[in-house]
Parts: C-alpha cells; structure tokens; sequence
C-alpha cells in the first residue's frame, strides 16, 4: 500500500472531512474510498499485536448517525479504560446487545465481570449468555462505575461529531474501524509499541508495512 493511502486515510479518520474544502469533493471521494478498502485490514493487524484486556469490562453504546438515522456503537473497555471491542449495530435491543457481547468474548474470552448503566437490554444479554454457556459473569449495574467508558466514548465522538453522520452503513463501520484503531494506538495498546518509542503515527505505518 502507498504510503501517501497511508498518510491520508490516517488523517481522514482521525480529523473526519475537516479536509473536504482542500481536498474538493472528488478528492475527498477517494479519500473515503481508501478508508472504507484499508481500514479493516490494518484492524485485523493491529489485533494480532494487541495487549492483552482486563478481565473486569465495562460496556456500553453510543449514537451514530448514518442516513439521517440513529444508529449505534456498542463498545467495551477494561477496568484500566483499555478498549476491549466495539460493533456498529442498527438496533438498540438484546439481540444488538448479545451480538456485541458473542464477538467479544469470542475475541478475548470470557470475562469474570462486566459493568453496565441501567440497561435492561444489555443485562438480559449477559444473562442469557450465561444461561446458553453455564457461565457466571457477574453483572454490575452501577452507573458511576460505567462513568469510565461513558467519557471513552468521548475518544471517538469528538472525531465522528464534525463529520455530520455518514452516508452508508458500510462506511461508517469502516471508518469507525480507523477511528477505533488510531484511539487504541494513542492509548498504548499495541504491544511493545511505546516501548519502541514509536508515535502513535509510526505504530500505524508499522503495521501498514
């Protein structure tokens, strides 16, 4: 991959369409093109050389607008405020709920807890996995302790805000992919990347390379 597809897509989603007026509508086009083409295989990458997560998770949604619509962000972070998984969903019930909580644990494993709001989806989510599998992951509905993942959601709004929603689905799950990946970066969660003294801008050239 070039490395100016490298350079741009970074820039693309980690500032949204604040490149539209320089790029002119064409340029900005392909700008979304390559975003939507590289940032699911760089994710892949970067998940090979992932820190390890906490067993204690916090989970959570968020909105994200895409044609004019709401849609939502489920996303989890470790007790640490470490980012476990996130899945873009159409639905905010305890099938959206269950489908984040399966990839997630299939990713990491089974947690021993998982602090969630007031949900009452998200608790018959873990419920039922626990029935399905003879787990006992303990749910926490305390909202001050969910506090941590509420203000991580802030990590990938204050990115997504300036860009006025999305216009497909499929756009908006690959670019939140690069959003994701670049606030994990900046977090320290590629394994042995700080200790390189590497940016989180070279940890992402890296693992383009």
């Amino acid at each position: 991959m070039c490395p100016l597809v490298h350079s741009v897509s970074l820039e693309y989603a980690s500032r949204g369409r604040t490149h539209a007026g320089m790029w002119g509508p064409r340029g900005s086009r392909t700008i979304n093109r390559w975003v939507i083409k590289y940032s699911p295989p760089l994710e892949a990458a970067f998940h090979r050389q992932k820190r390890q997560v906490w067993i204690s998770w916090r989970m959570d949604e968020t909105y994200i607008r895409v044609k004019g619509e709401w849609r939502y962000l489920y996303r989890a972070v470790d007790k640490y405020g470490q980012t476990i998984d996130f899945l873009l969903t159409e639905q905010r019930d305890e099938r959206a709920a269950m489908r984040f909580l399966t990839k997630t644990i299939r990713r990491y494993g089974m947690p021993e807890k998982i602090t969630i709001d007031g949900s009452e989806a998200n608790a018959a989510a873990i419920k039922r996995d626990n029935e399905a599998y003879g787990t006992t992951i303990l749910i926490r509905q305390v909202k001050y302790l969910n506090n941590l993942v509420e203000q991580d959601h802030r990590g990938v709004k204050r990115v997504t805000r300036p860009m006025l929603g999305f216009k497909s689905f499929d756009a908006a799950q690959s670019t939140l992919l690069g959003i994701e990946l670049m606030h994990m970066l900046r977090k320290g969660q590629l394994e042995r990347g700080d200790e390189r003294g590497l940016t989180p801008a070279e940890q992402f050239y890296a693992l383009a390379s």
